[in-house]
């Protein structure tokens, strides 16, 4: 799969995709019914297939600590959507030249730039400035240039529509499964391990610091999580959050892992976190002695819940 960054960088072997536009946040089974209708069309023209996206997503943009928490960072979107078999993804840069961009300019893209041959969105896709372009002007556009716009039916799990925004709702209340449900896949994390201030480690509990750069992840709290990436598959103990007890103030969310029976030095690899079942809430501690005993029992909750299964 190839990532074009921005519409000046397209080459004539981009051109004549078919297309879905959107964020695909976590890449759920709603997105992914798009993706393989979208796959089914371009087999069927012989023709690339192309997700347009925007980074930061326009939410971000406006006000970044009210915009939902995202499900993947865009690395792990990419991974997801290359599984897919999407061929190319096209990134628009979200800024404030951007947001100006009226609808037909939008189309314009599609139409000029990529010479978009069929087009498919979801029910409620809207673009533009001010968001005031929609299926029936796409619908409008497409019949003007001679490519189909097909306008996708919302998928539902539980009588709710499946969404990113129901996805998070699940994982806030630690109901990974009916989560897993909806994305097709087990919720996790992938980052690299960095080094951390080494405080697990002189409590008797080290940790993996998994880089989160600027994602904001949306569950908070500790978890049994299974790991992946390394020699062997493992389980351990997870905290998601703002290290409240040695923190004095406010940071972004890290994400620490105690790896169960686990002695290696995996520095700067790769790793995937599995978040499985939630042990609690984070909370402040009165000291170490406390935060200690609190791992402890943490660390027996995982062991259960993995004995368990």
């Amino acid at each position: 799969m190839e990532i074009i960054r921005g519409p000046a960088n397209l080459k004539e072997s981009h051109r004549g995709c078919v297309v879905t536009i959107g964020n695909f946040d976590g890449v759920h089974k709603g997105h992914q019914a798009i993706l393989k209708q979208v796959k089914d069309k371009a087999g069927e023209l012989g023709a690339p297939s192309m997700l347009i996206c925007f980074e930061p997503q326009p939410k971000e943009f406006f006000n970044e600590h009210l915009a939902p928490a995202r499900l993947t960072r865009f690395r792990e979107k990419v991974e997801l959507l290359e599984a897919c078999g999407i061929d190319l993804v096209l990134c628009l840069r979200f800024n404030e030249e951007t947001r100006t961009i009226s609808a037909q300019q939008f189309m314009d893209i599609l139409t000029n730039d990529i010479k978009v041959r069929a087009l498919f969105v979801g029910d409620d896709f809207q673009f533009g400035h001010d968001r005031s372009g929609g299926y029936d002007l796409l619908q409008s556009i497409g019949e003007q240039h001679g490519f189909p716009v097909t306008n996708l039916n919302t998928m539902t799990y539980e009588s709710r529509r499946v969404s990113s925004t129901h996805i998070r709702e699940c994982l806030s209340r630690g109901d990974f499964a009916a989560a897993e449900e909806m994305l097709g896949h087990p919720y996790a994390i992938t980052g690299k391990v960095i080094y951390g201030r080494q405080v697990g480690r002189t409590i008797g509990v080290p940790t993996a610091n998994i880089h989160l750069h600027r994602y904001r992840a949306p569950i908070e709290g500790v978890y049994a999580v299974e790991i992946q990436g390394l020699d062997a598959e493992y389980v351990g103990v997870a905290n998601v959050g703002v290290r409240p007890t040695f923190e004095e103030e406010m940071l972004k969310p890290v994400l620490e892992v105690h790896i169960l029976d686990f002695d290696q030095d995996i520095y700067g690899k790769f790793v995937k976190v599995i978040f499985m079942n939630k042990v609690r809430e984070e909370k402040k501690f009165d000291g170490i002695d406390q935060l200690k005993s609190a791992i402890s029992n943490d660390i027996l909750s995982a062991r259960e819940f993995f004995r368990d299964r």
